[in-house]
């Protein structure tokens, strides 16, 4: 019998856990095939009541249900990583708690991988952002068209993490061992055979999402420091442009007033010009800067987290 391992990240999902089980437990006799199950949620700090959940499930149903607990909150990607470290299954499945994962999927999921042997995984897609902030909806959609822009990991707009994996695509996954994390990227890069399914956006069961704008943002940056190198070059380029334009002005300058005996005027737009180019400076040490510190995380090769409880 093939065994189906299904990863779950939980952060303050006090109210979702037991929905979700419930929720995959009722498609489980669908699936096209008889499998083994293996639920492995990972605690990731969470402030409220989840980990007190966590234990009343696996008590509920030990041979299924298992959890780690980080000693803090080390972040989704963390999480992702540690389940996919913990799981055996032949099949491999991360959703989120909150149900915007709607579980039928699982079954053409697994119908598709049954049916194709060259396909490796099977993802999904969201079809529209109803439900999101406009604003939110906006800085998504140029999120993907500057890192595909700007990167030669192709990725695309809408895809979730939900997903499931054959045992080869996971191991190569777990091949790639660096700390800063970015999982859309990460499936993209190690290839292999994917075919995606279009879903219409699904509203959170319970809860609120711990996804601030911020916290996106944040994570948008990391995507694109983490494969592209574009920035640095964009850096490099702007500077040149800049030297030029002064190298350029200061002959404009220097031919007036040797031909024409011009003053050179002006003092409130020579501090503006010293403080542009000052700003862009800065925001060009700010795009090296970042690189340098990715690379201070990766040498100092501290754990990517750290159990605190697991059963």
């Amino acid at each position: 019998m093939k065994k189906l391992s299904i990863i779950i990240p939980c952060y303050n999902e006090e109210e979702t856990v037991d929905l979700f089980y419930q929720g995959v437990e009722k498609v489980k006799s669908q699936l096209p095939i008889s499998v083994e199950y293996e639920y492995l949620f990972v605690n990731d700090g969470s402030k409220d009541q989840t980990l007190a959940r966590l234990r009343a499930l696996q008590k509920e149903d030990p041979e299924q249900v298992h959890y780690l607990s980080f000693s803090r909150n080390f972040g989704k990607e963390a999480a992702l990583y540690a389940g996919l470290q913990r799981s055996t299954g032949d099949y491999v499945v991360v959703m989120d708690a909150d149900l915007q994962d709607p579980p039928e999927m699982l079954i053409e999921m697994m119908n598709l991988l049954e049916e194709d042997e060259n396909l490796d995984c099977v993802g999904t897609r969201r079809m529209n952002r109803e439900g999101e902030p406009v604003i939110r909806s906006f800085f998504a959609n140029c999120f993907y068209k500057m890192i595909n822009w700007i990167s030669e990991t192709k990725m695309l707009s809408g895809v979730r993490d939900y997903r499931m994996m054959r045992r080869p695509m996971v191991d190569a996954v777990l091949e790639l061992t660096e700390v800063n994390r970015f999982s859309k990227g990460i499936f993209s890069w190690v290839g292999f055979e994917t075919k995606y399914l279009s879903y219409q956006n699904v509203e959170r069961v319970a809860g609120e999402t711990s996804w601030s704008f911020w916290s996106l943002f944040r994570y948008s940056l990391e995507g694109i420091v983490n494969f592209s190198d574009v920035p640095l070059v964009l850096s490099t380029i702007l500077g040149l442009i800049t030297c030029l334009g002064a190298l350029i002005g200061l002959i404009v300058i220097i031919t007036k007033t040797l031909l024409f005996g011009d003053p050179t005027a002006g003092w409130p737009s020579l501090a503006c010009i010293v403080l542009f180019i000052g700003g862009l400076q800065l925001f060009c040490l700010g795009i090296v800067g970042k690189y340098i510190g990715k690379i201070f995380s990766e040498t100092k090769k501290r754990p990517i987290y750290i159990v605190k409880e697991e059963k």
